[in-house]
């Protein structure tokens, strides 16, 4: 979850929550490049469990629980989900959360966040899930592991998408939130779990105090991957990298602030997780076209494009891609580049990635020669 201050509306082009999502600026629905997109081999790798709640599963969950403040009717969505600044996504973000009650809803949520993405195409997606939100509710640790797992396996046969997780330590909660996910994580740790990550406000919680943790987790094979400088400055990317050992850095916005930063990044091949249409919902970015992604490829950081938390931003990852390739000038090649790239940044083991990267080339290759345009520095650059 991305993390800003009060600004202005989204950017033309960012569809209300709920609703389909908008094709990029300057790019026909369903034509040229968005065809090509839509149907391209993808990797996900920043995208919120959660937080990628269909509006047609959000309102079944709503209606589960009537108590709830959430509206059962979709069409209300829309409004519920128009954020005033950080805090308010986030008093809206955890009332979903709070309509995840017992195991027989995480099961349903985690396939149908499967089926979804299956739809646009993405083969491998490394799901952030925060199961403190969840335990801390009331539902019992092992049914939330067996959930998700049913659930994992489940996607992987029956649809074609390969699901990883990401345990995140939900900031604001402290402490104590940071060792239940510990626990969770390693004591209990779900076959399917690649990494621990750390997400919520920046602002007022240091991402040093959260070191003993990630030790933890790293020296029990875990891949570190906190978000970082959102609306934070590039220290609190430093302390993801030198204190918590970020192999990745989850969204990283602000890192075009330190040119030493951006230097470091290139150098030692550490990826960012951009989320545009995020960062323009939630303030971070108050100008699409003035997205720092460009500097970031332009310094030769390896950008790989994501969701974060898709229907609550109206948005999809293709949506997100037709974005990048937009604001980085990218043909059928860049974007598949770009695609590439993710496989490459991501967890999953040397045979899938061979396989998912040759797939997108065959699908490039068969789609047809790709017209003039520049690209962005790919993971083998």
């Amino acid at each position: 979850m991305p993390e800003t201050a009060p600004g202005p509306s989204p950017a033309a082009g960012t569809a209300p929550a709920g609703s389909a999502p908008a094709a990029a600026p300057g790019t026909a629905p369903g034509t040229g490049l968005d065809a090509f997109i839509a149907g391209l081999p993808k990797a996900e790798l920043h995208v919120h469990h959660v937080g990628s709640a269909s509006p047609r599963i959000v309102s079944a969950l709503a209606a589960r629980h009537p108590d709830s403040k959430v509206p059962a009717d979709p069409a209300a969505l829309a409004d519920y989900f128009t954020f005033r600044d950080f805090a308010h996504f986030i008093q809206v973000y955890l009332s979903v959360v709070d309509l995840i009650r017992d195991a027989e809803d995480i099961r349903l949520l985690t396939y149908e966040v499967a089926r979804d993405m299956s739809r646009q195409q993405i083969r491998y997606a490394e799901l952030t899930v925060t199961p403190y939100s969840s335990t801390n509710r009331g539902i019992p640790e092992q049914a939330f592991m067996e959930a998700i797992e049913d659930a994992r396996k489940a996607a992987e046969a029956e649809l074609g998408v390969v699901l990883r997780w990401c345990f995140d330590i939900p900031g604001e909660a402290g402490l104590a939130s940071a060792e239940q996910t510990a626990h969770l994580a390693l004591d209990l740790r779900p076959e399917g779990l690649v990494s621990f990550g750390l997400g919520g406000p920046e602002i007022g919680v240091p991402r040093p105090q959260f070191k003993p943790y990630f030790d933890r987790a790293r020296a029990a094979g875990l891949h570190s991957v906190p978000h970082a400088g959102e609306a934070t400055g590039p220290q609190t990317i430093w302390d993801a990298l030198n204190v918590l050992g970020a192999e990745r850095i989850g969204h990283g916005t602000s890192a075009v602030q330190d040119p030493r930063l951006l230097d470091h990044l290139a150098e030692h091949r550490i990826p960012l997780e951009v989320c545009p249409t995020s960062n323009i919902a939630t303030r971070v970015v108050t100008d699409i076209e003035e997205h720092p992604i460009r500097r970031m490829a332009e310094a030769g950081v390896l950008v790989t494009v994501n969701s974060d938390d898709p229907p609550m931003f109206g948005t999809d990852l293709n949506t997100e891609y037709a974005v990048a390739a937009r604001l980085l000038g990218l043909d059928r090649a860049g974007v598949a580049e770009l695609a590439k790239n993710a496989v490459h940044a991501s967890f999953l083991e040397p045979a899938g990635k061979a396989r998912l990267a040759a797939e997108i080339d065959a699908y490039t290759l068969s789609y047809g020669a790709a017209a003039g345009g520049p690209g962005v520095p790919s993971a083998r650059g």
